[in-house]
């Protein structure tokens, strides 16, 4: 059987992480425990997911031309990710996420950098390799025309669309009617709801809902339907929703039922915060088989 074919079209970016034992208030200074720099940004993180469950991966996306964008190139192309059309550009630096982690959870904040040189025009050099793919994964983290631009491209051509709308915007309705399938935690659905004016019906038919150990709700013919987490021991929650929608774009493409790729996507997002790391927490294939089938000792009881 052939890999599936999930092109990502996203942000690259270099994760700066603190950890502390708790979050600094305002004029406060605290010793932190450990800084590590770690290769993120959700396009990137999304299609190592998708890489390490069995995708042919092409990512869309630009770096600076300084030693964070060449890093970054050196380790997607080692997670086995196609990077002919990542763009090195020289008038900014490569994006970054400072991260903190304290207190079980993470905060964090996004300089986009050179992700904002993925432009509209950009994606037109790409109609070939969004058509020729199973999926298109989309996120936030680069300029809405892009998003929106390529949506509509791949949509045109018969792709699935799989839209995670994080970090949270007003999302075109152009952009709505091009996705086959919405990914927002529960945070990004309330923020959704509230900003869209059509029928919220409609709305909830493409949304697939991630709420964390307490899985995912998404509805059919205006029945929700949830689809059970996992309870594990938590180690890094960064990460966890491009881990849940990698695996998502890999099942849908393969032709699995959104049931069906729910349910292995909650595995897939529950391994990955076991771990420390947004990309190193990821799980491959097999690791999720195991999980799944009891072999695996990281489900709680």
């Amino acid at each position: 059987m052939n890999r599936p074919r999930i092109t990502v079209i996203g942000s690259i970016n270099m994760d700066l992480v603190t950890e502390a034992d708790r979050r600094p208030g305002a004029g406060e200074t605290i010793l932190g425990k450990q800084f590590s720099t770690i290769p993120g940004g959700k396009g990137a993180n999304q299609a190592v997911s998708a890489a390490r469950l069995g995708g042919e991966v092409t990512m869309i996306g630009c770096v600076g031309e300084d030693a964070f964008g060449k890093e970054l190139l050196n380790h997607l192309e080692a997670e086995g990710i196609i990077i002919d059309n990542v763009e090195p550009v020289t008038h900014s630096q490569t994006g970054i996420a400072a991260i903190t982690l304290a207190e079980g959870d993470n905060s964090i904040i996004v300089v986009p950098g050179a992700n904002d040189a993925l432009t509209e025009e950009k994606i037109l050099r790409y109609e070939k390799i969004i058509a020729d793919s199973d999926a298109v994964l989309l996120q936030l983290e680069i300029p809405m025309p892009t998003v929106i631009r390529a949506a509509a491209m791949a949509h045109k051509h018969g792709v699935k669309v799989i839209l995670n709308p994080a970090p949270f915007q007003k999302l075109p309705e152009e952009l709505i009617n091009d996705a086959d399938v919405i990914t927002p935690n529960e945070h990004e659905y309330e923020e959704l709801m509230k900003n869209y004016s059509a029928d919220p019906d409609t709305l909830k038919e493409k949304l697939v809902i991630t709420k964390g150990g307490d899985g995912t709700v998404f509805y059919d013919k205006g029945k929700e339907i949830h689809v059970p987490g996992y309870q594990v021991d938590v180690t890094d929650t960064t990460g966890a929703g491009d881990s849940f929608n990698g695996a998502l774009a890999v099942q849908m493409a393969k032709g699995a039922s959104l049931e069906e790729s729910i349910r292995y996507a909650n595995a897939v997002g529950a391994l990955s915060v076991t771990k420390f790391g947004a990309q190193s927490g990821m799980p491959k294939a097999d690791d999720v088989h195991n999980f799944v089938t009891g072999s695996d000792p990281r489900i709680c009881g």
